[in-house]
Formats: structure tokens, sequence, C-alpha cells
């Protein structure tokens, strides 16, 4: 470490307010200069598109620049052809609007940046100038510029003056989530600790891993990032994802063996053992984890002594065993990799996840869709109000109503956030009426004016630094600029200004009561779809056959296990166990092992299975939230009688493993299966 970064990063929030209001005066000093219309855009366009980190600016800043361009090309296309019919202007411009805010939902990374701002801007452009259409193009072109200038300067300063490179937040992250999931895993083995607070460090990890994800979205446009390390990363997401669902299933099958097996089989004991000092050995090598994968092949072959039921639980946890000393194998090693500067590519990896395994994310278009309808139900009736009362400066209202609704659209309770967002709003324009009608008035230099504005914008810069209080310093900021209205000559009136002022305000309270009543569900409600859309995936990936989506699935799951995680005071205490146990996501990674495993079995095995997958999935789509129905259990037996007298051994073993899974996810409590009185198999 250099002896200037502790400095820095100790300092980063107050580093980060000066870069930020420098950018911002810049951009100010650069509009005035060149002379565009409305240079206060440029100022607030900086603090909007600033963000502490490097990577997290520019991969906005992209993306804000072709959204501009595509509102700036939609208003021109609206406003000149539909302002001879305001209603359907105003129609046109609010289904835009919702339309972009459903697609930006949906989307849910950086790009999705495109469609926001390719739907309000429509309402930043266009509102305004209906009262002079001819100049449509003219404006909406002086407002690209304005935003795209402000774009720039964000992104110039960000990454030249002592830039904060996403990738090392994104690492430290990593190796900590790691660490974390080593510990949980020697817990595991050793059965250490209470199952609450194993529990707890689940559900921990679980939420961690969501939040990586989101932090890593920006690592494509950090271009400080090395790109080495940036595919190292994605190497390591990758087994992140299939990791916690491994060892939650080692802990179950653990259970199932029970310490009377154990202590019948001392060499598994000792393996455990092994394998539990291995794993959270910083200095473990190579040779040592090809001593345990040569410890587990060797424990492997010499089961056949065991009742079968005791052989069955053993040969799943054997596999699960090495596919955990894979995972973490190939984590240390890319972890030394891009501390050494290696090449990614020439390191050699032992567990691979099937093509597709990219990190799937969650989309629900019922609430996008709702979200969407609120948004253009807000800009109608602020449109309405402005034409019934015929009112100057009534064009702010469904402006505002636009912005609200699109930035806090993604939240659990957006209302709630709009009704904070209009309060600061207020406490905005309290220190614009300050500004313009006692500072600015008395200054004539654009270098007193820079002073003046620097104690507040710093301010606002350093709470947009902080996590908490981010949204605060935005809202201040960007109304702020906006309101205040700077330009190269002092025009401030004070009822232009009221007008506004009210109409802004009103355009926030309208957004903030449409909302509440279409989003007025709460995270319980979006807890309860998280867990219905789980179990339709699972019936889908029942029906589907031989498809290589076992790391895509357990992408998809997790990423809605975090998001149900962040929700888990609000769901039942059933849902709740099935959450913290990951017994959706087990269930389905075994339903997509079993498929994989009909290849090697006879055609009357196949049929038998294939017969159970479409009676799964009719279960899950018709019972989803409720218990499965007991003949489903019946089924499940049915079909490990059919696949116990498969002749493939080594197909047989694993479709079994995958039933063994399936059984004890959907029965955990049910009665061990039987096929002769004297044999049993694990549930």
């Amino acid at each position: 470490m250099r002896a200037e970064e502790p400095f820095l990063v100790r300092h980063a929030d107050l580093i980060f307010a000066l870069k930020t209001f420098a950018a911002s005066m810049l951009a100010l000093v650069i509009a005035l200069a060149i002379d565009l219309p409305r240079p206060y855009w440029a100022m607030a366009t900086v603090y909007i598109t600033s963000q502490p980190l490097a990577g997290a600016t520019s991969s906005k800043a992209f993306f804000r620049v072709i959204g501009t361009l595509v509102g700036a090309s939609m208003t021109v296309a609206l406003v000149p052809n539909l302002i001879n019919a305001p209603e359907l202007l105003c129609l046109a411009i609010a289904l835009w609007v919702g339309l972009c805010l459903y697609l930006a939902l949906l989307d849910g990374t950086p790009r999705s940046y495109i469609f926001m701002l390719g739907g309000y801007t429509v309402a930043l452009i266009g509102f305004p100038t209906v009262a002079d259409p001819g100049s449509i193009f003219d404006v909406a072109l002086a407002r690209v510029e304005e935003i795209s200038l402000g774009i720039i300067c964000a992104s110039l300063v960000s990454t030249v003056v002592f830039p904060r490179s996403v990738a090392p937040a994104v690492g430290g992250r990593v190796r900590s989530w790691l660490a974390d999931a080593r510990r949980l895993s020697r817990d595991v083995l050793l059965d250490r600790g209470s199952s609450e607070t194993r529990r707890a460090q689940r559900l921990h990890l679980a939420t961690d891993i969501v939040e990586i994800d989101t932090l890593a979205t920006h690592l494509a446009y950090d271009r400080l990032a090395d790109a080495g390390t940036v595919r190292g990363l994605s190497e390591v997401r990758l087994r992140m994802l299939m990791l916690l669902p491994i060892v939650t299933s080692i802990e179950d099958r653990l259970a199932a063996l029970g310490e009377a097996a154990l202590q019948r089989q001392p060499e598994l004991r000792r393996l455990i053992g092994d394998l539990a000092a291995w794993i959270v050995d910083e200095d473990r090598s190579r040779q040592s984890g090809e001593q345990i994968r040569a410890a587990i092949a060797e424990r492997q072959s010499a089961l056949d002594g065991l009742a079968p039921r005791e052989r069955i639980i053993t040969i799943s946890l054997l596999l699960r065993l090495r596919e955990l000393v894979d995972i973490s194998a190939d984590c240390r090693a890319v972890g030394d990799a891009i501390a050494a500067g290696q090449d990614i590519s020439t390191v050699a990896l032992a567990f691979h996840p099937e093509s597709g395994a990219a990190p799937v994310r969650h989309r629900d278009h019922g609430m996008a869709l709702w979200s969407a309808a609120g948004a253009a139900v807000a800009i109608l009736i602020c449109c309405g109000l402005w034409i019934a009362t015929g009112w100057p400066d009534g064009a702010s209202a469904p402006m505002m109503a636009a912005v609200a609704c699109s930035f806090f659209a993604a939240q659990d309770e957006p209302a709630r956030s709009i009704r904070a967002f209009g309060l600061f709003s207020l406490v905005a324009i309290v220190v614009v009426a300050i500004y313009q009608f006692a500072l600015v008035p008395g200054i004539s230099h654009i270098e007193v004016l820079i002073a003046a504005l620097a104690p507040t914008f710093l301010l606002y810069g350093f709470l947009i630094a902080r996590p908490k209080t981010a949204p605060i310093g935005m809202a201040l900021a960007a109304n702020t600029a906006t309101l205040l209205a700077l330009q190269s000559t002092y025009s401030a009136d004070f009822a232009s200004f009221a007008n506004t002022s009210v109409a802004f305000f009103l355009g926030v309270v309208i957004a903030e009561v449409v909302t509440r009543v279409a989003r007025g569900v709460g995270a319980e409600w979006i807890a309860k779809r998280l867990m219905m859309s789980s179990w339709q995936t699972l019936a889908v990936a029942a029906e589907r056959r031989g498809r290589g989506d076992r790391a895509q699935f357990a992408g998809l799951m997790l990423h809605r296990l975090g998001l149900l995680v962040q929700r888990i005071a609000f769901i039942s205490e059933s849902d709740r166990r099935d959450a913290d146990s990951l017994v959706q996501l087990r269930i389905g990674l075994n339903i997509i092992d079993l498929r994989r495993a009909r290849y090697g079995l006879a055609a009357s095995t196949v049929r038998a299975i294939d017969d159970m997958l479409d009676n799964l999935a009719a279960s899950f789509r018709a019972h989803a939230d409720q218990a499965m129905p007991a003949e489903l259990l019946s089924r499940v037996d049915a079909t490990v009688t059919a696949v116990v007298k498969d002749p493939n051994e080594r197909a047989r073993d694993v479709a079994l493993l995958g039933l063994v899974g399936i059984r004890r996810g959907l029965f955990p409590d049910a009665p061990a299966y039987r096929s002769q009185p004297e044999e049993s198999f694990a549930a």
C-alpha cells in the first residue's frame, strides 16, 4: 500500500465532495462560456451522475447519454405532431414514460438508465416547451448538450482526480464473503454452533451475494480495473453461486446419516475432519487439495458393505464434499493469480459450471407493470390539473411526477422515498430562495459565485458520498441546482419562482399519492411473489429436458433468495424455514441432476422419471403456496423403486442422489422410503 492511500481512504467522503463540486463548477463555467441556454442542467447532471467509485460513475455516464438522446429524439417526434391535441400529447408522453420505466425495472442493470432517461427526458423537455413547439428541436439539442457536458465533466474528474476503482471494492467484498463461507463450511462439517447460528450465517451470505452482484455490474465500465482481475472475479462469482447450496446439502446429508452412521465409518469422520481443517487453512496448497480429493475417491470405492440407505446418503455426501473442495481450491487459485498478476486463462480450474452460467436476475413483470401504470396515471393527473387551471408554470408538476415515479420505482415502498424526496425538495426550495433573492443579486463575478455555492454543494457532495445519506444529498443537490437556474444574466422573479416551486412540489405529492395506491402492497406481498416465482421456476425446471442450466438456475434462485432474505421478517414461518435452508434451490438443483442422469438409464426407467417430473411440475404450479399433496410422495417413491432396479449402476446412483434430494426437500419429515421390509433408502 502506498503511503498516500491511507489518507485518501480516510478522507474519501471529503475528497468525493471536492471532486464533485469541482466537476459541477467546470460544467457550469463551460456551459456559460459556450452560451448554452440552461447551463444549470450541466451542473445538476454532475450531481445526478457522480458516484464515489469511478466505475459506477462511468457505467451510468454512457447509458445516460444514450438515454438522453433517445428521450430528446422522442420529444422531437411527439410534441410538434401532437401539439394541437394537448390531451393526446399528454397521454402519449405518459404512456412513453410508463413503457420506459417498465423496461428499466425489468433490466435492473446499469443499462436500465437508457430506458429510465429515455422516459422522463421526454417529460423534462416536452412539457416546458409546449407553449413554443417551434423551438422543440433547439431545446432538445441544447438539453442533450447540457446533460452530455455534465456527464463528461463528472466522468473526467472521477477517473483523473484521485480515482477510486470498483475492482478493489468488489475484490474486498468477495474475499470477506469467501472467508465467511469457509467458516460456515467448517462449522457445518464439524457440527459447530447451533442451527440458529448457522441459519444466520446462511442468510447473511445470501444477502451479501446480491449486494456484491449489484456492485460487480459496474466492473465492465471501470477503466481503472485490470481486465485479468475482472475475469478472475467473474470466475469466482460463478463459484460463489454454487457454494451456498452445496454447503447446505452437506449439512442435510450429515443430518440424514446421523452420529451412529459416522461412528460406523471412522474413515469418513476422519476425512470430514481433514477437510474442515483444510478449508480454513490460509496456507493450504494445491497438493493438499489433491490429497483430499484422493481420500474422497478412496472412500467412494469402499462403500459396498454399507446398507443401501446409508450407502446412498454417503455417496451423495462424498459428491458434495468433492464439489466443495473443487470450488474452494478454484477460488484460492484465482485469488492467488490476481494477486500475482497472472493471466487467469492459464489457471487450471477444477469446478466447471454448465454453459450459460452468467448470473441471472429475477424479473417481476407484474410489479414493473404496476409501477409503470402508476407513473403514467400520476403524469396524467398533473397534466389534467395543469390544463384545467391554465396554470402558466404548471409544466413542472407532470415533469416532477415523471422523475419521482421513475427514480424510486425499484424500491419495496417507493411512496415513502418519494415523500422524503418531496420533503427535502422543500428544503432545497428554501435554500434556492435564499440564494436567488439574497445572495446572487449582489454577485457579479463567477469566482465569487463559485465561492458562495461551495459551502452548500460541498455539504451535498459529502452527504452523497455516504450510503445512508446519499438519497438526501442527491435530492438536495439535484433540486437546488435545477431550481437555482443559474444563467449568464440574473432574471429571478419571485412570482415565477413561487409558481414553479408550488408546481414542482405538487408533482411530487401527486406522485406519492398515486404510487401509494398503485404500489401499496409492501414488502410482505413482494416476498410472497418471490416465493411463488421460485415454485414456478421449479415447475419449469421439471418440465424441461436435458438443458445445461444448473448454474444458471442456481444464479436465478440465489438472486431471488437474496431478495427474499431482505424481507424475511414479512413472510410466514414455513416460508421462512424454506428460505433459510435453501429448500427450493436444492430441490431445483436435484431436479436438474436427475434430468442429466436420465440418459444413461433404461427406457422404462426414463419413462418413470419423466412421469414423476411432470407430476412435480403440476404440483408446483397448483400447490405453490401450500403443502405438497401426499400422492406426490407416493409418486416419488414409485420412481425410486424403478430406479433401484435399473442395471446401469453409475447412472442409477446419480439418479438416486437426485431423487434423495427431491424427497428430502419436499417431505423432510416423511418416513424413510422402503423397497423391502429390510431395506430403506434415505429421504
